[in-house]
């Protein structure tokens, strides 16, 4: 079993960037928590003395007026520029010093190194000769990092040398630096914009991705050291100002407390979570809603589908086969329009259709097309859109599969209440969990991905209750249809109870062919219990129509399926 790093005394951090910012703070609080040795890099100077005419001023505006003052003392025109860069320098100093003085007075020891992390001989150089007096590096905070924020068309190459560079050279720089052997933590400090993207910052996630698989990478080659890649969101630091707060605030972001950020460093440190590799704090940078034109644009994206790119599907074998589910092929349409349009959420979609489906057999069309079809657009309040996917036979002719036609709101609508809620249990129905799927129960076919129903709270004529929960399964498992905004799997989940009624009631299985219209008002939580009502309109022979209303114990409503049409099925055929 390999042994688990601790921190202790005689441990050594450098911390690049640790110097201002929210790196100081995290290092600050680190060596509150465990006071030892740190070496802080940055560019800036730290100045020994302040000039005469600094000293003991502290207010901004009185600082820049010296500034000015002492310019023209000595000749020389002040200018905005040039005012600035003083007062960049001073300000820089002191809040150096103010992070060394917090360090210290926790009973740690630190000392500040000039140097940029990119310069490979440089930074050797000093850290030498840091090292003879501190001790042997056995841990690095890397937080240093720089920003070019455009859109990639305006985007030079020395913008993108200079955010790159920071992160991955500074990274491969530090690692040079140090014995491997040695090293006992390695924290990166990434960003979500890696993890999830974000307008105008391609080159701070390509650099924060690659920390990100460095991590996992040295932490394969070096199992007994601590390395953890934080994926940061936004901090509420003063860089962001209360407008661009309440610009997060409107975009759903979540900024992370300073305090409470800090804190969750210092835990990331802890023994216990030496095999988190890469942890994501913080809300995904989504980006403000795109402004309209008036054209109407038609878009057709190609996929290839194959069992390897998705496990999911051998839970969801109907006849020996896998199938991809109705509500997969629905996500793909619903997470396509959402990158197409960013700032757009997907609130309704109407007359979804199931028209041949998708059978993984030996007649898999080598390729599927979804095509996008705008049919309006309300600037900055919503899209309407026909979509429909199909494909071709090896003699060219054309097969569709499914369509819809999609609402995409730029703010979905307030979550409205179930007002028909019952949790009553009646116990007429007594199977549990894993009895409904191939055991007993309504034997359904569904595998682990799809599951599952925990009881039958109620059911009657024309209504069933169900109580859900799903556990999740992980972003391999879901492969080309990935949880977002409307999750597949809980969808699918839902409409078990309609399998469930036809069962008990009529001894059939059903299948979903279409449905009239489908709301979602807030995202189905993963491992917490959910309810789904469904209400039965209609039953013949071939078909039974059913609303199913997913919400909460409260009766708050996530979404709801309405007037969905299920085609019936013999069991045995559905089995065979």
């Amino acid at each position: 079993m390999t042994q688990t790093a601790q921190l202790n005394p005689s441990s050594v951090f450098v911390v690049s960037g640790g110097a201002k910012g929210i790196t100081a703070e995290c290092t600050i609080k680190l060596a509150q928590h465990q006071p030892c040795k740190f070496i802080l890099l940055g560019r800036s100077e730290l100045l020994e003395t302040e000039p005469d005419f600094a000293q003991g001023c502290l207010e901004d505006s009185a600082l820049k007026k010296r500034i000015m003052e002492n310019l023209l003392a000595q000749g020389e025109k002040p200018t905005p520029m040039s005012v600035q860069k003083v007062y960049n320098k001073i300000t820089s100093s002191r809040e150096i010093k103010k992070t060394l003085s917090s360090i210290q007075q926790t009973g740690a020891q630190a000392e500040y190194i000039s140097v940029d992390v990119t310069d490979t001989a440089a930074l050797q150089e000093k850290l030498a000769t840091a090292v003879q007096r501190l001790g042997t590096i056995t841990g690095i905070i890397h937080g240093a990092g720089n920003l070019a924020d455009k859109l990639i068309e305006k985007k030079t190459e020395q913008d993108f040398e200079k955010v790159y560079t920071a992160k991955v050279q500074g990274l491969e720089n530090l690692l040079a630096c140090i014995n491997p052997n040695q090293l006992q933590h390695l924290v990166l400090f990434s960003s979500v914009t890696g993890f999830y993207g974000n307008v105008g910052q391609t080159d701070y996630a390509i650099a924060n991705e690659i920390l990100n698989k460095s991590a996992h990478l040295i932490k394969q080659n070096y199992p007994a050291c601590h390395v953890v890649a934080i994926n940061w969101g936004a901090w509420d630091s003063g860089m962001v100002s209360p407008e661009l707060k309440k610009a997060f605030a409107e975009r759903g972001i979540e900024v992370i407390p300073v305090d409470v950020g800090a804190q969750m460093l210092v835990n990331e440190l802890h023994p216990a979570h030496h095999e988190n590799t890469q942890v994501v704090i913080g809300s995904p940078l989504t980006p403000p809603a795109i402004e309209l034109d008036t054209e109407l644009r038609t878009y057709r994206i190609r996929r290839q589908m194959t069992l390897e790119a998705n496990p999911f599907l051998r839970d969801h074998m109907i006849a020996g086969y896998p199938v991809l589910p109705a509500t997969c092929a629905m996500t793909w349409i619903i997470n396509a329009c959402e990158q197409l349009y960013p700032g757009y959420r997907l609130f309704s979609y109407k007359d979804f259709k199931v028209l041949k489906g998708i059978t993984f057999n030996e007649k898999l069309a080598k390729e599927h097309v979804l095509e996008i079809q705008e049919i309006s657009k309300v600037n900055y309040q919503n899209i309407e859109i026909k979509a429909q996917i199909w494909s071709k036979n090896p003699e060219g002719k054309v097969h569709y599969n499914f369509s819809a036609q999609l609402n995409l709101q730029r703010e979905i609508p307030i979550v409205p209440t179930y007002e028909s809620i019952n949790l009553e249990s009646d116990n007429i129905i007594t199977a549990t969990g894993k009895d409904f799927y191939q055991n007993g129960g309504a034997t359904l076919f569904h595998g682990p991905a799809f599951q599952e129903v925990k009881r039958v709270l109620n059911i009657s004529p024309d209504k069933i209750t169900t109580e859900c929960f799903w556990q999740g399964i992980s972003e391999q498992e879901q492969g080309q249809f990935p949880v977002q905004w409307v999750n597949p799997y809980t969808t699918d989940l839902s409409m078990h109870a309609l399998w469930i009624w036809t069962q008990h009631f009529h001894q059939e299985g059903c299948l979903p062919g279409r449905v009239d219209k489908f709301e979602q008002f807030a995202a189905v939580p993963c491992n917490e219990t959910f309810y789904v009502s469904c209400e039965v309109k209609a039953k013949t022979a071939s078909s039974a129509i059913a609303n199913f209303i997913i919400h909460d114990a409260q009766g708050q409503i996530y979404s709801q399926m309405l007037g969905a049409n299920a085609i019936i099925w013999s069991m045995k055929l559905l089995k065979s």
